[in-house]
């Protein structure tokens, strides 16, 4: 257990030594050498945990957000799910922002994929379990892969764009078209 806490500290130490240099620099001008200055850590350490930056970026987004949203249970929650995640790109726009800038939209959207896919999976077989529905596992899918490309490229559109929208209509469509597809499996055998 000791062991599991100092690596989860070392972790998060080299987290926030990349926050702090990602309100300076973009990211793809960031440095392992920098990183292990600010953090303290030599150089063996930050490969020990971590296979590079963006491993490190990576890990830092699945601690702070997605094992939260994780924790929510979504067939309820999953309102309180979205603010949270509003909240939490609010909180941390230049974070996002910076890494945006630097690998794009469409490699954005590929960091997040499995992370978003095993939530949407997991939503998928929640409900599966309290509708008492069973899913063709081919079409199950191609449902969690079609919902995973909608809320995750429409979640970057929003980190974008969330200057010029109106945070509550998207948090209300967001909701609605949740809320639709889980009603949709409540009726039908999909």
């Amino acid at each position: 257990m000791k062991h599991e806490v100092t690596t989860y500290n070392t972790k998060k130490m080299l987290a926030e030594a990349l926050k702090k240099a990602m309100k300076t620099k973009y990211f793809s001008k960031i440095t392992v050498s920098e990183i292990i200055k600010e953090s303290g850590v030599n150089r063996k350490t930050f490969y020990y945990h971590f296979e590079d930056i963006f491993a490190l970026l990576k890990w830092m987004y699945e601690e702070e957000a997605i094992e939260v949203v994780k924790h929510f249970d979504l067939l309820i929650d999953y309102e309180e799910a979205i603010r949270f995640v509003m909240n939490y790109v609010d909180e941390n726009e230049y974070i996002i922002s910076c890494a945006y800038d630097s690998i794009g939209r469409d490699e954005m959207k590929r960091f997040f994929y499995a992370d978003f896919m095993g939530i949407v999976t997991s939503v998928i077989d929640a409900a599966e379990i309290k509708y008492n529905r069973k899913t063709d596992p081919e079409f199950k899918e191609y449902v969690a892969k079609f919902y995973t490309e909608a809320l995750a490229g429409m979640l970057i559109d929003w980190v974008k764009e969330k200057d010029k929208q109106d945070r509550e209509k998207v948090v209300g469509y967001l909701t609605a078209i949740i809320g639709l597809a889980l009603k949709s499996m409540e009726l039908y055998a999909i």
